[in-house]
């Protein structure tokens, strides 16, 4: 039974809990679900007493040291998930269902072999995921249905032999290379293999309408809220609140998955989000959302996480005072304003961030223009 927990709690969570059998899982492999990670030892089998919901189950060889990999898992009550190594792949993979039903009936004889879920970071994992449903793992994750830290990639077109690049007109390989931009561009396009990437919604490049004279562009620039509409009429027309799926999504890929596009995808989302003023003032209840995930989101990185080492700017604070710049408004319900000035003391107290000087978004922005538009 679980270590901490009263015998009678212990034995109704191995009663009731749903089970995950990781079969042919190598000695010294870090196996984790959800907050929790160990190194397994030779009797490892799997975990006992899961709460029913969504988890995610992660792992990697040689005790951490090779690239992750990870399933989410929708669990019921008393089910018993079976998956098992994959030795060319080096992650698990699920077996059929009905290998689950015959491990069922003999999960007292596995009961020494599997541990038990990690109770104590149950809070933390239910705090990250608390907007993700079976459908929006399903609607995002690959098609394979894991998730690498590092996807395998393969070249877009052949150009192993010097014919295939002449007909792209590459430079020869032999060839003298006089820049390092020159070598990267001798390099193949790459793309990740099918069914391997994660079905993010694609983030407009531009972020006006076509057709929009210097002025709206300007404008839209500067107030996201376009952009925004645009995301959300590719999936979310009907439920707005979904896209805080797909930011979990995204921040969990990347925290316990180890995926660094999710991150990139995060920051992306994440500024579409905060800088779109006339889309804040309509979507108030996705907001009031929006800075909870947050809220539980930045309790897990450290405070210089996001300072890049060359510029010294805080991608986050810099997002953020745009945020609560755009919360003052008038056109702001005061449920959404009071909780907005709360996060802003709580992060500026925790983190020491300064929201009160002067955003760079006062600057003067200059917007390059499309092709043949001209200012008067």
């Amino acid at each position: 039974m679980a270590a901490g927990l009263e015998p009678e709690l212990a034995r109704q969570l191995f009663e009731e809990g749903a089970a995950v059998v990781a079969l042919g899982v190598p000695e010294g492999t870090e196996f984790g679900i959800d907050c929790g990670a160990w190194r397994v030892g030779p009797r490892f089998r799997g975990l006992k007493m899961v709460p029913p919901g969504l988890h995610f189950v992660h792992c990697s060889a040689g005790g951490g040291a090779g690239p992750r990999s990870g399933l989410f898992l929708s669990l019921r009550r008393r089910e018993v998930r079976p998956l098992r190594w994959d030795a060319a792949l080096e992650a698990l993979r699920p077996l059929p269902e009905g290998d689950g039903e015959a491990l069922r009936e003999n999960l007292r004889e596995l009961d020494p072999f599997l541990g038990p879920y990690p109770y104590e970071s149950l809070k933390r994992w239910v705090s990250l995921s608390g907007c993700l449903s079976q459908a929006a793992v399903e609607r995002l994750q690959p098609e394979s249905g894991l998730v690498c830290a590092f996807s395998e990639v393969l070249p877009v077109a052949a150009g192993r032999h010097s014919r295939d690049r002449a007909e792209q007109r590459l430079p020869r390989f032999d060839s003298e290379c006089r820049s390092y931009a020159e070598g990267l561009a001798r390099l193949p396009r790459m793309e990740p293999r099918a069914g391997t990437r994660i079905r993010f919604t694609e983030l407009p490049e531009q972020t006006y309408p076509e057709g929009a004279t210097p002025q709206e562009i300007t404008r839209h620039s500067m107030d996201l809220s376009y952009a925004l509409e645009k995301v959300i009429e590719q999936r979310y027309a009907s439920q707005p609140q979904e896209l805080l799926a797909e930011l979990q999504f995204a921040f969990i890929c990347f925290l316990i998955g180890n995926v660094y596009d999710a991150f990139e995808h995060w920051k992306r989302l994440l500024n579409i989000l905060c800088r779109s003023e006339d889309a804040i003032g309509k979507y108030q209840d996705l907001y009031i959302n929006l800075i909870s995930v947050l809220y539980h989101q930045l309790n897990e990185i450290p405070a210089d996480f996001f300072v890049d080492i060359v510029s010294q700017d805080n991608f986050l604070t810099s997002t953020l005072q745009v945020f609560f710049s755009c919360t003052c408004s008038p056109a702001v319900d005061g449920t959404l304003r009071k909780k907005a000035e709360k996060f802003k003391a709580h992060l500026t107290k925790k983190f020491k961030w300064d929201f009160d000087a002067e955003p760079d978004d006062c600057a003067p922005i200059v917007v390059e223009l499309p092709e043949g538009v001209q200012v008067d």
